[in-house]
């Protein structure tokens, strides 16, 4: 197979920038192959300065598979296309309005994780950045699994966490709670709290700030784990800094990967970001 593309290493662990190559020519069934090779072990994929209209992101976002659209409508902003998730602080006279889209996405979280068939790849395209912040931050969940103790091992050991979108909507952005249409579309669902990747059969942590409570404890033991793994899982050197800029195109893979957004000025700075994920298998 020929590699029509180069690829640059972006963290120890994780992470490279495709050299030589453009979105839509990695899209094509000639280099597809290969892209979907890099993307496994890089789990990580940067396009920089990059031209991707809203009908191409889908495009490219369903040769990876079914593309989901987010019970959350009130996202859908490009029309036509509810795949795509639109998160802006513009209000309707084009200037910022002080107001964070969505605060959910400011904690560790992985896309999709309250479905029943989770994020697989998300694909975010950055149209406007703020001067100062916003950057995104993604934690290698591979690496996280494999650093626990073994005590720590045998406590999870077959535990299930429930993961529920209304939980952490309501705690984080409660301001813009979900409707009673959006929760019945959005169950709550369990998952492993250690996963193996379907496609590498390596285990990963999967967890972050959509898992409430653990199946089998109590409620409050079941927080108190949670948390104490979600931040066992970030240690700063399982951590890369994504410093987004215009056209940047950003592809990654929810089954190994949590990720972040970082605060920024939202009354005074633009960020536009416009995102799809693509449906996963159930965790096994």
């Amino acid at each position: 197979m020929t590699v029509p593309f180069a690829l640059r290493p972006l963290h120890a662990g994780f992470g490279a920038e495709v050299v030589g190559c453009t979105p839509g020519e990695t899209a094509k069934d000639e280099s597809f192959p290969a892209f979907c090779d890099a993307f496994l072990t890089c789990q990580l994929i940067v396009f920089r300065g990059v031209a991707v209209a809203p009908e191409a992101q889908v495009a490219l976002a369903r040769r990876f598979g079914e593309v989901q659209v987010h019970v959350m409508d009130q996202y859908h902003g490009v029309a036509g296309l509810p795949e795509l998730y639109h998160l802006s602080n513009l209000g309707a006279d084009g200037r910022p309005d002080g107001r964070h889209p969505d605060k959910g996405t400011l904690y560790w979280h992985t896309d999709g994780s309250w479905r029943d068939r989770p994020g697989q790849a998300t694909l975010m395209f950055a149209e406007e950045v703020p001067r100062k912040g916003g950057d995104t931050l993604f934690a290698d969940m591979y690496g996280a699994f494999e650093r626990l103790s073994a005590e720590w091992r045998a406590r999870i050991a077959g535990l299930e966490a429930i993961h529920n979108l209304d939980f952490s909507r309501t705690r984080r952005h409660g301001n813009d709670p979900m409707t009673d249409e959006q929760r019945a579309l959005a169950p709550p669902v369990a998952h492993p709290i250690v996963r193996a990747h379907p496609e590498t059969g390596r285990q990963a942590l999967f967890l972050g700030d959509h898992a409430e409570s653990v199946v089998g404890m109590d409620y409050d033991a079941g927080r108190a784990l949670i948390e104490e793994l979600n931040a066992l899982a970030t240690p700063d050197d399982l951590v890369y800094r994504h410093r987004w800029r215009p056209g940047d195109f950003v592809i990654w893979d929810n089954r190994c990967l949590m990720h972040r957004a970082m605060p920024y000025d939202t009354a005074n700075d633009r960020r536009v970001m416009r995102r799809c994920t693509v449906l996963g298998e159930r965790p096994a």
